[in-house]
């Protein structure tokens, strides 16, 4: 690769880089298929909450023809007597969604003891036709404690903490990163100049958005590296107890190095809050069901916590965009806001006065909901209802079983497993099997793949001659294979990342064997200079 555009190149986002190699991988010298293990959508989506979408659509259109009847032009949804429409409208006897759908009413009527069953379906029926605004605006009243309950049995280990967690859905986990890093910026809880530690290797926008003109924050790395199986070091998270660090940024579990926080790094989390009792920590747990026995940095640190989710990766839906950022109801940000100096008090109140009586009680999450439509257009914030009855609809699929296994949980852990397996066969490396891993994608260090294939002397010829990126060009050129660039996840090491969530089983099989026969190119090469 030439130097010129090599160095161009090094110093634009992993995702754009991702996107030129899909550009010459299209066109590459075999005609090979394009074989894109880049991103992280996966290729699989859950088919329950979705039909069940549809069956209630169809609900809530015969629901409007009720008060309003014209060609094309139906009325508004009557709450009255609605349960007992919807319940009649189902057949669970030989359909298996309306099956579900009944099995929901029971479990929000009965576990969940729902008392006003017309109000339930009524939010159901309203929000998924989408016939109002969404209100209250940070998301609907039942939809809340259903996403609760449910991220409180996904993500918070036993921890009791639905109860106590306030909610606003979201488009997506990426607005939630950008809504969060907005209004901590408005809210003075984070200063320019202030020290944020952030866990790297992570999702390029925790590295990339803290650095802009907006905020002008001062990174400090607490890495994860491949020799430590990209665990946090204990060492690392000592750093947290200094009270010049204002804030924690992670991906639990992480991305790209996808392995899930250990007990001890929890454990050490909840010391250094101790010691550093207005540490704000964001928690960004989209990977958690891929994980055995996960636990959420919000389990043990809820008050300094803000939790991002997002329904994308284990329900196939980053097209819906279905994202939430959970904070508990007695949480440090509020403290830090009721003790910001008089003059701060003072803007914000003036700030937040126009859609608050009294702006200085309003909580940390509604002024993130605020924030999100420039406080002017607060009146019409909050997440497209439909968009929260689907959310709602993926959490119950989890809900109804009421702690029995959920084998849509499983199965996705066992696709992404198989894929991991076959690629690391195919490198003839060592399968990691950890509880802590989720293999969603992997991280391949060539160099040192280099030195293991063949010996130290070939692996030096390579660091010294060649970067990864030639490695990551010459891939896309020759084979048509697409693969991430690590650094720009913040990765110490040269490493490629491999989404194992987006091709079918054989070609991570492929993946690996050219990965094997390049370095074999790259090794002849190497032969050839010693003469």
């Amino acid at each position: 690769m030439d130097e010129a555009k090599e160095k161009a190149l090094s110093h634009i986002s992993a995702f754009e880089i991702s996107e030129k190699m899909i550009d010459i991988a299209q066109n590459n010298q075999l005609n090979a298929p394009l074989l894109d293990a880049g991103r992280g959508n996966p290729n699989w989506i859950n088919t329950k909450g979705r039909l069940a979408q549809a069956r209630l659509i169809e609900f809530g259109v015969n629901e409007s023809r009720r008060t309003i009847n014209n060609g094309d032009l139906a009325g508004y949804i009557e709450q009255k007597g609605i349960a007992e429409r919807f319940c009649k409208f189902l057949d669970p006897d030989d359909n298996e969604i309306d099956k579900f759908l009944m099995d929901v009413f029971e479990y929000l009527k009965n576990d969940m003891k729902f008392s006003d069953m017309d109000e339930v379906i009524a939010e159901f029926t309203n929000g998924v036709i989408g016939n109002t605004y969404p209100t209250p605006s940070r998301v609907l009243k039942y939809t809340e404690k259903i996403i609760n309950k449910y991220l409180q049995e996904v993500l918070y280990a036993g921890e009791p903490l639905a109860d106590q967690t306030d909610l606003f859905l979201t488009e997506g986990g990426t607005a939630a990163i950008v809504y969060l890093f907005h209004s901590l910026k408005e809210n003075h809880l984070l200063k320019p100049g202030d020290k944020i530690a952030i866990n790297t290797p992570i999702f390029t926008p925790y590295l990339e958005i803290p650095i802009l003109n907006d905020y002008k924050l001062v990174e400090i790395d607490l890495s994860s590296e491949e020799s430590h199986n990209w665990e946090l070091d204990s060492e690392e998270l000592l750093k947290l107890q200094d009270p010049d660090i204002k804030a924690f940024f992670l991906v639990n579990p992480s991305n790209p190095g996808s392995r899930a926080l250990t007990e001890r790094s929890l454990a050490c989390i909840k010391r250094a809050v101790e010691k550093n009792p207005n540490l704000i920590i964001i928690t960004d747990d989209v990977y958690g069901t891929f994980a055995e026995d996960f636990q959420s940095v919000y389990s043990v640190a809820p008050h300094n916590t803000l939790l991002v989710y997002s329904f994308s990766k284990l329900f196939g839906v980053t097209g819906w965009r279905l994202g939430a950022i959970a904070a508990n109801k007695d949480n440090v940000f509020d403290k830090i806001i009721r003790d910001l100096p008089a003059d701060e008090q003072q803007e914000l109140t003036k700030r937040y006065g126009v859609v608050r009586l009294h702006p200085n009680r309003m909580k940390f999450i509604d002024r993130i909901v605020a924030d999100s439509r420039s406080i002017g257009l607060y009146h019409t914030s909050g997440l497209s209802t439909p968009q929260q009855i689907l959310s709602a609809l993926f959490a119950l699929t989890h809900l109804i079983l009421k702690g029995k296994t959920d084998k849509y949980i499983v199965t996705s852990q066992q696709v992404v497993n198989a894929r991991y397996d076959e690629l690391y066969e195919a490198l003839s490396l060592p399968i990691e099997k950890s509880k802590y891993n989720t293999n969603y994608y992997a991280m391949i260090d060539v160099y040192r793949l280099a030195e293991t294939k063949y010996d130290k002397d070939f692996r030096n010829y390579l660091k010294d001659n060649y970067s990864p990126l030639d490695f990551l060009v010459r891939l896309a050129e020759e084979y048509g294979i697409v693969l991430m660039y690590g650094r720009g996840f913040g990765a110490k090491d040269d490493n490629l990342r491999v989404s194992e969530a987006n091709l079918v089983l054989d070609d991570y099989q492929k993946i690996g064997t050219t990965i094997i026969k390049l370095l074999d190119e790259y090794h002849q090469e190497y032969l050839a200079s010693q003469h």
